[in-house]
C-alpha cells in the first residue's frame, strides 16, 4: 500500500506517525477539558497551560524533526538527546501542565483509575528504573533500531515510566502523606544517582556498547567516542534537571512551611493545616476559624 501525503512527509522529517496522532489526540483532549473548567469558573492556570504545550512542543522536536532521523540512522548520541527529550523533560513538562479536575474524566475510566496506583512513589521509581536499564541493554535496544513497532513501544514507555516518575514528585494528584519534601529530595537524589551510573559506564567504557553505529558514523567520530558524547550529554542534562529540581522543592518547602504555620496560628489542626499547606489550599488559609465556643 502507498503512503498517503500525511504518512510520507511524516516520514521524511522521521517522525513515528502513530506517536504523533495520539499526541494530537492527547492535546486536543487537554485544550478541551481547559476550557469546559474555564466556563467553569474553574480554569487551568496559564502557566500550567503553558508548561503542558512545552512538554507537547518538545515531543515535536523529538519526533518530527532531523533529531529522529539521525538518531535512528546514524549517531548514539543524538538518539540520547531524543529520549531525554521524551523520557524526561517533556514527561515532566506535561506533569507540571496537569491538575486533579484536568485529570478527573480520564479518572473516572474503569481502568484508568486502577492504574494509578503507577504514580505511587514506590512503585514509579522502580518501575521508571526497570525501564530505562531494559531499554538501553544493547541486545534490546538493538531490536528496538531494528522494529519500528517495538522502537515506538520504547518511545511510549519512556514516556509513561518517566511521566509516572514525575507525577509521583509534581503530585498532580495528592500523594502519601509520608512523601514530603525531604523524601522528595531523596527521591530525585536515587533517579539521578541511576541516571549518573549509566551515564558513566557509557562515558568511561573502552567498547562500544552499540557497534552497528559504527557503519553508519559520519567521518571523524567513532562508535565509542559518540557513545563518550551521548553518556556525557545524559550526565550533563541529569545534572542540570537536578539542581533545578532541588531549587523548587525549596521553595515549595519554604512556602509550605510558612503556609502551615499560618493556619496553625489561626487555630487548625496541625495535620488538616500540613495537608493544607501542602496541596495550596490557600482559601483554607484566609477563612477566618470559628471562635473556639462556637466550633
Amino acid at each position: 500500500m502507498s503512503d498517503t501525503p500525511l504518512t510520507a512527509a511524516l516520514g521524511d522529517a522521521g517522525a513515528e506517525p502513530l506517536q504523533v496522532l495520539l499526541l494530537v489526540v492527547v492535546t486536543a483532549a487537554y485544550t478541551r477539558r481547559s476550557r469546559t473548567l474555564a466556563l467553569r469558573g474553574r480554569p487551568v492556570r496559564l502557566a500550567r497551560q503553558a508548561s503542558f504545550f512545552t512538554g507537547v512542543a518538545l515531543l515535536l522536536v523529538a519526533l518530527v524533526s532531523p533529531i529522529h532521523t539521525l538518531a535512528e540512522h546514524r549517531l548514539f548520541y543524538v538518539h540520547m538527546i531524543q529520549h531525554l527529550l521524551i523520557g524526561d523533560l517533556a514527561a515532566l513538562a506535561i506533569v507540571l501542565g496537569l491538575t486533579g479536575p484536568v485529570l478527573r474524566p480520564l479518572l473516572a475510566l474503569p481502568l484508568v483509575r486502577h492504574l494509578r496506583v503507577l504514580a505511587y512513589p514506590l512503585v514509579a521509581l522502580p518501575v521508571w528504573a526497570a525501564s530505562f536499564v531494559i531499554w538501553h541493554e544493547p541486545a534490546v535496544y538493538g531490536a528496538a533500531l531494528a522494529h519500528g513497532p517495538l522502537h515506538g513501544l520504547q518511545h511510549v514507555l519512556f514516556f509513561a515510566t518517566g511521566a509516572m516518575m514525575w507525577a509521583a514528585i509534581v503530585e498532580p494528584l495528592p500523594g502519601p502523606a509520608w512523601f514530603g519534601t525531604g523524601p522528595k529530595a531523596a527521591y530525585v537524589l536515587a533517579v539521578r544517582t541511576l541516571g549518573t551510573a549509566v551515564a558513566s559506564v557509557f562515558i568511561w567504557a573502552g567498547t562500544a556498547f552499540y557497534p552497528w553505529y559504527a557503519a553508519r558514523e559520519p567521518a571523524g567520530i567513532d562508535a565509542l567516542t559518540d557513545q563518550r558524547i551521548g553518556g556525557l550529554i545524559m550526565f550533563v542534562e541529569g545534572g542540570v534537571v537536578t539542581l533545578v529540581v532541588f531549587a523548587w522543592l525549596f521553595l515549595r518547602w519554604t512556602r509550605e512551611a510558612e503556609m502551615r504555620q499560618t493556619l496553625v496560628d489561626r487555630g487548625h489542626d496541625p495535620e488538616a493545616a500540613a495537608r493544607a499547606a501542602r496541596y495550596g489550599r490557600s482559601a483554607l488559609a484566609r477563612r477566618p476559624t470559628a471562635p473556639p465556643g462556637r466550633r
